[in-house]
């Protein structure tokens, strides 16, 4: 949990993954709109698909399979489907990366250093997890719902919406979470792949926004 908090030094609050697109434009305008948007993040786009990355590898480190990390940090790397999202995940992932070898320094840690990948983060955060023996299926849990929280963050700045509407759209997102967890751990990374086409046309579009908030 402390990882995983918005106190930890990675810069999340910074990035609002095309959120910040979507609001310009109208189409999200209440908690309602933006919760339907979240729903579709976590269940057709980054939310499932980062959860297979880092569970597969957890799983690398665990197994002590060089092989399989290399191919999830790769696979995860290339997977960005703009430069800001790229710049998003790569760019968290390194921050976290440094910041648990600082105080919680592991030798498996330097597992990631001989991928000759750049590291995205929810690779970094697989790999510190099972380093220290952390829980698969709560890390996921953990992840996930970061990952929703920080979008309806981001939402509640940008729309903008009071804390208790913000609130609500946590509410709403609460049953989604554990089957988008579920789902992702019984995956692999044949099962990679997503369907939020609009969330990636908006990273694209948020490249060149006249006036910005958030670097995503």
């Amino acid at each position: 949990m402390t990882w995983l908090s918005p106190a930890f030094p990675i810069g999340g609050f910074s990035y609002s993954h095309g959120l910040e697109w979507v609001v310009e434009t109208g189409k999200i305008k209440d908690a309602a709109t933006l919760g339907s948007w979240i729903e579709d993040l976590l269940a057709h786009g980054a939310g499932r698909t980062d959860a297979i990355f880092l569970a597969e590898a957890w799983r690398g480190v665990a197994a002590g399979d060089a092989r399989l990390l290399d191919e999830v940090a790769e696979l995860a790397a290339a997977f960005a489907p703009s430069a800001e999202r790229r710049l998003e995940t790569l760019g968290q992932g390194t921050a976290f990366l440094l910041a648990v070898k600082a105080v919680w320094p592991h030798p498996a840690l330097d597992l990631l250093s001989k991928t000759g990948a750049e590291i995205a983060y929810p690779v970094a955060v697989g790999v510190c997890a099972a380093a220290h023996g952390l829980s698969l299926p709560e890390t996921t849990q953990a992840f996930v719902q970061a990952f929703a929280a920080n979008l309806v963050s981001a939402g509640v700045r940008l729309i903008p919406l009071g804390q208790t509407d913000g609130l609500r759209v946590i509410a709403r997102l609460e049953p989604l979470i554990p089957r988008v967890v579920a789902g992702a751990l019984a995956a692999g990374l044949d099962d990679i792949g997503g369907i939020a086409v609009m969330a990636d046309i908006a990273s694209m579009r948020h490249e060149t926004q006249y006036t910005r908030l958030f670097r995503s």
